[in-house]
């Protein structure tokens, strides 16, 4: 099998790329609101697609921007990919959305690239945790649409709400140690949070369900339900919370 290595610096180089051309695409003033998410989830899809069927064509690719291809339940790796996580943000003129570019093997989240072309830089599995924070945990949620889960877990544990846009974004607010705490429950696919997910796992976050189990991928069915990502030494009490608001409810 070809080295991992090789596998994590073409995912980086993919995101980081495919984030320039929508930065390029953006500052063209040639589509702006609604259309100009709809041509750079086009631009961005087309580029990672065809780059990824040149490098490795013996892949298989799930896109959000995509016909899904049931073809690739049958095989051990495959790429998953949002080439415009956060479309709203981007169309808004804002920084928090992300390009994610990850590789799952046998159903794993085994590495990823999560660019955040708005503030320049590019996340990958050598990312290096930020040191923690004292004081009030924070945890990101939705800026139009918080989950219930998140409010009700956030009020259990003492926590500060962060509003912000893309799940990519968000997730690597944790990592770079903007928050502390990621949890959402209210629906994602798979391309939604298998890069963002892998990145986290390699800087040494924790990364589960928000019952704790783990993040599986390249499942039938793409709809994930919920997830959670925060540093390992908080995720015994948020997942105790989780538990301690269902049994309330």
């Amino acid at each position: 099998m070809r080295a991992l290595a090789e596998d994590a610096a073409l995912a980086a180089r993919i995101a980081e790329q495919a984030g320039t051309l929508l930065l390029s695409l953006r500052a063209s003033d040639l589509f702006t609101g609604k259309a100009l998410g709809k041509a750079g989830d086009q631009v961005a899809n087309t580029f990672i697609c065809e780059a990824l069927a040149h490098a490795r064509p013996d892949d298989c690719v799930l896109s959000e921007e995509r016909a899904d291809d049931a073809a690739r339940l049958g095989c051990r790796r495959v790429w998953i990919v949002d080439p415009l996580d956060g479309t709203r943000e981007y169309a808004e003129g804002r920084s928090d959305w992300a390009v994610h570019v990850a590789l799952a093997v046998d159903g794993a989240p085994t590495l990823g690239a999560v660019a955040l072309p708005g503030l320049g830089i590019t996340l990958t599995g050598d990312a290096a945790l930020a040191t923690a924070g004292a004081g009030v945990p924070r945890m990101v949620v939705s800026r139009t649409r918080p989950a219930a889960e998140a409010v009700m877990v956030a009020e259990l544990i003492g926590a500060e709400l962060v509003p912000m846009g893309s799940a990519g974004a968000k997730a690597m607010a944790v990592v770079r140690g903007e928050a502390d705490i990621y949890l959402h429950s209210g629906g994602q696919y798979e391309w939604d949070c298998c890069a963002p997910v892998a990145v986290a796992a390699a800087a040494g976050l924790h990364v589960s369900r928000i019952d704790g189990s783990p993040l599986l991928y390249n499942r039938e069915n793409v709809y994930l339900p919920d997830l959670l990502v925060c540093r390992r030494e908080l995720a015994e009490t948020v997942l105790r919370a989780v538990r301690e608001g269902a049994t309330a409810t």
